[in-house]
């Protein structure tokens, strides 16, 4: 439960399950993940985003082995005190994995109190203490409700009070939603995506595929030319390459992401070339 909330965190569930699934076959248990270096959890982090999360989930590992006996924290206290567990993480995984009355508030779950409560079509950008105290006071009392509470008011925001096209007729709470008897007012600020083509993150991404699949450590020149063809078929790291090379990314950039990657632990600069965390 731990690891599936931390890589659902900005990912959608369809790129997260085969991720999650060849994590649980090779690491079952946190000492399983805890035994292994920290590069290997990057490794198979595959094509997530966000790398960093799979370092937090190795540290977690490790502390959970060295603090807790091997066994993941039952309590939202015990979880939040795990490295890289913050409030929601925490609430989530005592609510849905032990059973524990936890106030859990995501995106979905704030959409939906935005509307249904508020009368607002989307909630403020970032989490208020207001949201939080609303969350708060809106959750039963009985345990066992609490989980179930939690549990659908997060589907009913996945599913049917969508962040573009609810499904207004579908809602079993239509006839009490505030945004449809105000006339379904517009929100008062448009959403921004975060941009990709020509970012830093583009780039760091592709240099970290680089590094995923290459069995030696990486020559920086590798990374700031492209090497001769010499009509062999691409192989190891050469198809991740050409893809960086077509970005045609500026040297100051390519540092910059180099630079950035080595200080967030991500990669090992050794004699001179670049790997994964050992």
């Amino acid at each position: 439960m731990l690891v599936s909330e931390v890589m659902l965190q900005q990912t959608p569930v369809v790129r997260v399950l085969p991720v999650w699934l060849d994590w649980m076959e090779r690491w079952p248990e946190p000492g399983d993940l805890a035994r292994e270096a920290s590069g290997e959890a990057v490794r198979h982090w595959g094509r997530l985003g966000y790398p960093r999360r799979a370092l937090r989930l190795h540290a977690a590992a490790t502390a959970i082995v060295d603090e807790h006996g091997g066994k993941v924290p039952r309590t939202y206290e015990g979880l939040l005190g795990l490295p890289g567990v913050g409030d929601y993480t925490a609430a989530a995984v005592a609510s849905f994995a032990f059973g524990k009355r936890e106030t859990v508030v995501d995106t979905n779950i704030r959409r939906v109190h935005a509307r249904l409560v508020s009368g607002t079509a989307l909630p403020a950008p970032s989490l208020t203490a207001a949201e939080m105290r609303l969350a708060e006071a809106l959750m039963p009392r009985d345990t066992a409700l609490s989980v179930r509470w939690n549990a659908s008011v997060m589907e009913l925001g996945a599913l049917v009070c969508t962040a573009r096209s609810p499904k207004c007729s579908d809602c079993p709470v239509r006839t009490e939603c505030a945004w449809l008897a105000a006339g379904e007012p517009p929100p008062s600020y448009i959403p921004k995506g975060q941009a990709w083509h020509g970012t830093d993150r583009q780039l760091r991404g592709a240099v970290m595929a680089v590094l995923r699949v290459a069995e030696a450590p990486v020559a920086r020149g590798m990374f700031e030319q492209a090497p001769a063809d010499l009509g062999f078929a691409a192989g190891g790291t050469a198809a991740p390459l050409a893809a960086l090379h077509r970005l045609n990314s500026a040297p100051e950039q390519l540092e910059r992401a180099l630079d950035g990657l080595v200080r967030d632990g991500l990669a090992e600069l050794h004699d001179g070339d670049y790997r994964l965390p050992a």
